[in-house]
């Protein structure tokens, strides 16, 4: 069977979860929340509501063996089986690949690019940065087409010979080259000061802000809601324990996100560069740190972006695997055949997406004023993963039967583990995800 080992299951769900979320989107996260309050709070939800919630995902994959449609059907307990729309989650995937491709095609370009001409202050970086969106969409396309077609020719090969093998060289790489830079780091003058900013938890500083900012860091960081985690649970021995693994991996991530952030911040302070918000903070602050640094500043720039392509490319892969999953098991297509159809459709909507936000095109390619790119974006992350991740916890906590799902989890959760996790994904995960929504809205 083209399966999962146990530890290429773990590696695989870790390099989905860790992706752009923990490397890019938590420093500016922390950096926009005020750091060590958010800090403390994104990782008290995450080590307890996050891992709860994996472990559900994990557990509707694992114990059927089926693509996520299929298992939603499977576990339904209710002969109508009204459940069976709840796997339309899984188009959640291609449909955020189709900007997420897009991000990881600057990462490629600022890769190529570092070397050449990094920019020595805040006003080169803008431009810099403006013009790579705004008017050289040729650039984009390039970055675009590279990092969708590496993604098709991964998952075309499979799960054992394309998506294992590639985690289990790009994984191990990843914490090399961050362990690196944090050693690098620790000992630049100013990393004491990353380390107070990300640690220096102020009790003042939690608010309402803060907490639906580190609810929302938690669920976007975990590749909850779109099947991910479903499918490559269905694709590893049905007596994994899912605890440990659900462990090891949101253990993992943290710890890179934390490096992440201490990695940034020290740059930023250590050269007293202006800290961006969004994708400011990677593409406009830290390359103008980067060229500060002389010609050290190169080297630790392309280690930089390698990692963050690394953590890149092993989420694209896993966006792409559900669909494809589906329609090999449930129609008997042929993976390679699937997987270059999807990725065509795929292609051609990121291709919009990329002439959405050049000058020339941008106001045929809006809606309301709004770039078709910033759409899709905005849907990712405030409707598309928290709404799949409710489907899943509501489909865990309450269509398959409190007595069922207890069975399920025997090997792994004790009576009173149990009781604890059920009690979280019936009542304090549903919670979590709409007081986010209602924190998004009040924005």
């Amino acid at each position: 069977m083209n399966s999962f080992s146990k530890f290429g299951f773990i590696l695989a769900t870790l390099g989905s979860s860790i992706g752009l979320g923990h490397i890019w989107r938590f420093p500016y996260m922390a950096g926009q929340n005020g750091g060590g309050a958010f800090v403390l709070l994104f990782l008290v939800m995450t080590l307890f509501v996050g891992v709860a919630m994996l472990v559900g995902e994990m557990l509707v994959g694992n114990k059927t063996q089926k693509n996520t449609a299929d298992a939603f059907i499977e576990l339904d307990a209710s002969p109508s089986k009204p459940w069976r729309f709840a796997g339309l989650t899984l188009l959640g995937g291609p449909i955020i690949l189709t900007f997420y491709a897009v991000v990881l095609g600057w990462v490629v370009f600022y890769l190529v690019g570092v070397g050449i001409d990094l920019p020595e202050n805040a006003a080169e970086a803008d431009a810099a940065f403006t013009a790579l969106l705004t008017s050289h969409s040729f650039y984009q396309i390039l970055g675009f087409s590279a990092v969708l077609g590496l993604t098709g020719l991964i998952v075309s090969l499979g799960v054992k010979d394309g998506i294992e093998k590639l985690n289990l060289v790009l994984m191990p790489l990843l914490f090399v080259v961050f362990i690196g830079l944090l050693v690098y780091a620790a000992f630049q003058p100013s990393f004491m000061q990353a380390v107070h900013f990300l640690f220096g938890f102020r009790y003042e500083d939690i608010n309402f802000s803060v907490i639906v900012s580190a609810m929302g860091q938690m669920c976007f960081s975990l590749s909850l809601g779109i099947g991910i985690i479903i499918t490559y649970a269905a694709s590893t021995d049905s007596k994994q324990n899912l605890l440990e693994s659900a462990l090891y991996v949101v253990v993992s991530g943290v710890i890179i996100s934390l490096i992440a952030g201490l990695i940034i911040f020290t740059f930023v302070y250590e050269y007293g560069v202006e800290s961006r918000e969004g994708t400011g903070l990677v593409f406009k602050s830290l390359p103008v740190a980067f060229s500060k640094m002389g010609s050290v500043g190169v080297v630790v720039a392309v280690l930089f972006f390698i990692g963050l392509a690394f953590a890149g490319i092993t989420s694209t892969i896993s966006l792409l695997e559900p669909s494809v999953m589906y329609f090999v098991q449930k129609y008997n297509k042929s993976r390679k055949t699937t997987t270059w159809v999807i990725t065509g459709v795929i292609y051609v909507v990121g291709l919009l997406l990329i002439f959405s936000l050049n000058s020339d095109y941008s106001a045929a390619l809006s809606v309301f004023g709004k770039a078709l790119f910033a759409w899709v974006d905005a849907a990712s992350s405030n409707i598309i993963m928290p709404l799949g991740a409710l489907i899943s916890m509501i489909f865990v906590g309450y269509a398959i039967g409190k007595e069922r799902v207890r069975e399920m989890t025997r090997g792994f959760l004790g009576d009173f583990a149990f009781a604890l996790w059920f009690f979280i994904i019936r009542y304090i995960v549903p919670l979590v995800i709409i007081i986010a929504w209602v924190g998004v809205v009040l924005e």
